[in-house]
């Protein structure tokens, strides 16, 4: 079955692609330019995909039976707060252009819509509360808020079919490059300051079998919900400390943060659906591989040379 991903050239977006395709689907990348051919492991489709909402782009999803919308148009490197200086365009296309998406995919008979959505629709709650799903979001972001709004767009719009159901992911990490931690260890490595900070995160590859498991799943269990995405809390110091060990490089780690200010994301119901991430191993997997491919610092050459 051909899927449709929107974004799949994307920092998050390519996992999903790769999951996808590990797992013997055909992948069609919607998105404003077609990818570098050695960009994936195994060959994708593309389709120019846009966002902007005046475009009826029914003809699209005319080989696609499910369709994943990871697709966000923001300022490089920031998605709370990408909006910048133009927030209606940011709106516009955002949640005008992706409720432009799902109504046409809905036309063209495509099946399923998996919408990534993000921990920033529930906004603020006090330290240490846990976040469900079954929990009145209150979005202090316009990032939150359109995620929200697209939730609930794509839930009105889901019929027996049509299965809309969004993910509600927390921070990706994962090993491909670029990373999202390039500019965290570039800064550690140069010896610039880093302040501490802790945060939930899940890996690229299991948000993709979260995808996969909404495709595959009955749509009747899934049709019009909402799933929580995350996996487990990651300091800023359990990320710097592999890179130390690796490359030799001597600079202090970031003191630990406190962690008991954190909201945890409540995963169980996704969980009952059989969904089961890869916890401390994977991350201390990924953070290995990451610090391997590393450079040696000069700093570690020269005192070999002495």
């Amino acid at each position: 079955m051909k899927v449709l991903v929107s974004g799949g050239t994307g920092l998050v977006g390519r996992y999903v692609v790769e999951e996808l395709l590990t797992t013997g689907y055909q992948v069609i990348v919607g998105g404003r330019r077609a990818p570098h051919p050695r960009l994936f492991s195994r060959p994708v489709e593309f389709a120019a995909l846009s966002l902007d909402p005046d475009q009826d782009q029914i003809n699209v999803f005319d080989d696609a039976y499910f369709f994943v919308h990871a697709a966000f148009s923001h300022i490089p490197g920031k998605y709370r707060g990408g909006e910048g200086d133009d927030p209606k365009s940011f709106h516009r296309l955002n949640l005008d252009g992706t409720v432009r998406l799902f109504e046409a995919a809905k036309r063209a008979g495509t099946r399923r819509c998996v919408f990534l959505s993000s921990r920033a629709a529930y906004g603020e709650h006090p330290a240490g509360t846990e976040l469900t799903e079954t929990m009145l979001p209150k979005p202090e972001t316009l990032y939150g808020q359109i995620k929200l709004d697209a939730e609930g767009a794509l839930t009105d719009l889901s019929t027996p079919g049509f299965a809309g159901v969004s993910l509600r992911a927390t921070g990706i990490y994962g090993d491909l490059s670029p990373n999202k931690w390039d500019g965290l260890i570039d800064d550690y490595c140069a010896g610039r300051p880093i302040a501490p900070r802790a945060g939930t995160e899940v890996h690229g590859r299991d948000l993709g079998r979260a995808v996969r498991l909404m495709l595959e799943t009955e749509s009747t269990r899934i049709s019009g919900e909402i799933f929580n995405v995350s996996d487990i809390v990651v300091d800023t110091r359990d990320i710097l400390a592999p890179i130390r060990r690796e490359t030799g490089c001597r600079h202090a780690l970031p003191a630990p943060a406190d962690s008991a200010t954190l909201n945890p994301m409540s995963t169980a119901k996704i969980r009952a659906l059989g969904w089961m991430p890869g916890g401390t191993l994977l991350f201390d997997e990924t953070m290995r591989r990451l610090a391997a491919a590393l450079p040696t610092p000069p700093a570690r050459e020269s005192t070999q040379k002495r």
